[in-house]
């Protein structure tokens, strides 16, 4: 078990290799093998879990598709089978959903953004997922297929604790789907790690909208890393809504939103810590958020 920890184990357990031609063809094996099957899309958490022997399944089902990003009238499409980098280096991403990509282009390496999937990312169900709390603030939704067809989640609903979401054992992630935002809209993403390419010891996403006389008319918040998963920060969203951007309502926000977080002490920080700094981040969010929406 010791020797697990610490990762030195070199060969994998033996396991059957499934390539299906289709989604539906996945789905039926899925169906089949149940809690002996699992989902390979980039592999860059799944083999390390492998690696360590906190999983040895017998089946593992490689899924190469959907792999797209496609704007459609009601919003940008993105395939869950595409590959980080794809989208870190997409101009419909940068331009339209700068919080998505600054949440990307943190995550691991250039070599690990190019393994590493949108779908393996939010599907690993981890609390520090950093695609989480953009998508949620975009009030993004997923496309899940199963054996009884196709369903939509949004995003804010898909995550039930670390490493649990609402898939069942035959269904998979299909697509993203992240609706335009309205005119005055701002955005962003902050996030604290020990090191450039370790997990966020606390991260969050604002979105703000404005209406003509400058006042804040929609605004959602999200943080990852101070809860058994992500979570939107409402109370605090509630304090902004039909106010006038200041600095003392965005203390007020911030402190609210620090209150609403449910942090644990781990090797990355204590709760406290992160209560602290959820504080402080959640300023730098907000006043970034409304900079881009007021055209600053």
């Amino acid at each position: 078990m010791y020797t697990n920890q610490i990762n030195t184990r070199i060969l994998y357990p033996t396991f059957e290799y499934l390539e299906p031609n289709t989604l539906e063809e996945a789905v039926a094996i899925l169906s089949k093998y149940g809690d002996e099957a699992v989902v390979l899309a980039g592999g860059t958490d799944l083999f390390v879990k492998m690696k360590q022997a906190l999983i040895e399944p017998k089946y593992v089902v490689r899924i190469k598709q959907p792999n797209f990003i496609d704007e459609k009238p009601d919003g940008v499409h993105v395939g869950a089978a595409t590959k980080l980098r794809t989208i870190e280096k997409s101009d419909i991403i940068v331009t339209k959903f700068p919080a998505l990509y600054e949440a990307v282009k943190l995550i691991g390496s250039v070599q690990i953004r190019c393994m590493a999937t949108i779908g393996g990312n939010l599907c690993n169900a981890s609390p520090a997922a950093d695609t989480a709390p953009p998508l949620m603030v975009l009030a993004a939704k997923l496309k899940i297929l199963g054996k009884h067809g196709v369903g939509t989640v949004p995003v804010e609903d898909f995550f039930l604790g670390p490493g649990k979401s609402v898939l069942g054992k035959a269904e998979i992630l299909t697509e993203v789907h992240i609706p335009y935002q309205r005119e005055h809209t701002g955005m962003s993403f902050v996030r604290l790690s020990r090191a450039s390419m370790d997990i966020a010891k606390i991260s969050i996403a604002a979105l703000l909208v404005l209406d003509e006389s400058k006042k804040v008319s929609a605004a959602r918040i999200a943080l990852g890393s101070v809860a058994p998963t992500p979570v939107m920060a409402h109370e605090a969203e509630k304090l902004l809504i039909g106010n006038s951007f200041s600095k003392e309502i965005v203390s007020r926000v911030a402190e609210k939103a620090a209150d609403e977080i449910r942090p644990i002490t781990d090797i990355r920080g204590t709760a406290e810590y992160r209560k602290q700094v959820a504080n402080v981040i959640a300023r730098d969010a907000l006043e970034s958020a409304y900079r881009m929406a007021a055209g600053k």
